[in-house]
């Protein structure tokens, strides 16, 4: 069990509640000082003009709430709020943002009941997930819309996600034994206003794209291997005299991929000695693609780093407004729902998957032209030229979701538009930023899935699998398994699906 309290949540913690089944737990000491955070606010707030309590919302807060609609304004702000559009996020986005929103509230600045808390761990464990639909949000007075429909959930209304069918909240809870959380002092506000959904995506996005960049790492060095590459472009030497870490550590886990290979040359062996010919056969030097890769992934890498950070510092934020201080017994008012860290993160990192897609596409590109690789046949057809097509249809698939991922990488964090009569005149998009960066992970898993088709049967038309490194041959038959060697032709999307579904839950490199 993972337990929320005092200490922060790690990425990791967060991947073994997503992915690995493993059950939230609260800490005692910290459910205190939700309680603690409650009662005060619920002491101080009696008589005193609080945003959110008394006073209505954005530019409406010049409206005083009378004290016997102080409640109903809560349930009005849920619910019309509850606004959102298109597809019901996928349920392991929903758990990212749950966990999110709760880990905010476990800091016990929010001045919450309790059993907001509570069923919403309950949620979690139970796999209940909110529909909440990826559009609404502009990340400015946090993700207010995507975390109105969590709300309207957590009130028991709206629809839920459980046991893979939609269904009305109210029968799921009866079911489960579950009561809807009360309104208090001001649960609608502290639920929706916050950048819970714009993290959870976020949280999700970094798991993927570090799979990503190990698949992109083995890849690059399985058709460095088959094509029989000089070493050096690998090379400790070579890559320390750039001081990047990212480019030296993905030089690094291709050196450790490729040890024991039989078939990448060491350059001293081939060229450095007299040699006859005025014209070599083989060339010098790689293509860009083969001898660039830690010099192209490396920035990949960077960004992974500096995104983890930062997501997982909002993670382990407070992202409310006011933001309640029980301790100094004080309620502040400022912006900490403003979602510009994970905006500007998002973007970055769906800019640098993307970079990665379009590594991967002219690799396959090399592998499939006879007239650039001189190696092997063209579209890697191991049947009848002409008759057979080997992968010639499905870099049309892979070229076509590069040239989308292009398009998508226009960056949100520079899209703001004012909106809330003026009042969010500067917003930083975060929850779409993220939501997109995902459509371009997924995309990147589906043009990795057809390279590594390309490379299998690189493989075997050199019936080369005695040659390989330990780490590349592992591969070789554990994705072959599920992908036998084809010569004639026949429908690939569902090929590409089983291998993308390989890709996904496995991770050849750990980042």
């Amino acid at each position: 069990m993972v337990e929320l309290g005092s200490r922060s949540l790690t990425l990791e913690q967060v991947y073994r509640i997503l992915f690995g089944g493993e059950e939230l737990g609260l800490q005692e000491a910290a459910l205190q000082q939700v309680e603690a955070s409650f009662l005060f606010l619920k002491r101080f707030s009696a008589k005193k003009l609080i945003y959110g309590i008394n006073t209505g919302f954005g530019p409406m807060a010049q409206y005083r709430i009378s004290d016997s609609d102080t409640f109903q304004l809560q349930y009005n702000l849920i619910r019309s709020h509850s606004s959102g559009s298109g597809k019901c996020m996928p349920p392991l986005l929903t758990k990212g943002l749950m966990i999110a929103r709760l880990s905010s509230f476990m800091q016990a600045h929010s001045g919450i009941h309790p059993e907001v808390v509570h069923l919403l761990k309950d949620l979690i464990n139970k796999n209940v997930y909110p529909c909440v639909f990826e559009h609404g949000g502009v990340g400015a007075s946090g993700d207010l819309v995507q975390l109105a429909h969590l709300a309207l959930v957590l009130i028991g209304e709206g629809e839920v996600w459980y046991e893979d069918k939609m269904q009305p909240t109210a029968e799921v809870f009866a079911k489960l034994g579950l009561k809807p959380i009360g309104i208090h002092v001001r649960e609608g506000l502290a639920i929706i206003n916050g950048t819970s959904a714009m993290t959870g995506v976020g949280l999700v996005n970094l798991i993927e794209a570090k799979k990503l960049l190990g698949w992109s790492v083995m890849l690059s060095a399985m058709i460095n291997e088959i094509v029989e590459a000089f070493d050096d472009h690998l090379s400790a030497e070579l890559n320390a005299v750039k001081m990047h870490e990212g480019q030296n550590k993905i030089a690094e886990w291709m050196r450790g991929i490729l040890s024991g290979s039989k078939m990448v040359r060491h350059r001293p062996d081939h060229l450095y000695k007299e040699l006859e010919e005025e014209i070599f056969k083989d060339k010098v030097q790689e293509y860009y693609s083969l001898r660039c890769v830690p010099q192209i992934l490396g920035p990949v890498y960077d960004t992974l780093v500096q995104a983890e950070k930062v997501v997982v510092d909002e993670l382990n934020s407070v992202s409310d407004n006011p933001v309640v201080d029980h301790h100094k017994e004080n309620v502040f008012h400022g912006g900490n729902f403003h979602g510009d860290y994970i905006s500007l993160e998002m973007d970055k990192l769906k800019t640098a998957i993307t970079k990665l897609s379009m590594l991967s596409e002219r690799q396959l590109n090399y592998l499939l032209n006879d007239k650039l690789n001189h190696k092997f046949p063209p579209f890697m057809n191991l049947g009848k030229l002409g008759f057979n097509f080997g992968m010639q249809g499905v870099q049309f698939t892979a070229t076509s979701t590069v040239a989308e991922n292009q398009t998508l990488s226009f960056p949100m964090y520079v899209h703001s538009i004012p909106n809330n009569n003026d009042n969010q005149d500067i917003v930083s998009m975060g929850c779409n930023a993220a939501l997109m960066t995902n459509r371009v992970i997924e995309n990147t898993f589906e043009v990795l899935a057809i390279q590594m088709m390309t490379v299998l049967q690189a493989v075997d038309y050199l019936k080369c699998q005695d040659r390989l490194a330990a780490h590349t041959h592992k591969v070789y038959s554990e994705v072959r398994a599920i992908f036998p060697k084809f010569i004639d032709d026949s429908p690939m999307y569902t090929k590409v699906r089983k291998i993308k579904e390989y890709l996904v839950n496995n991770e050849p490199v750990k980042i």
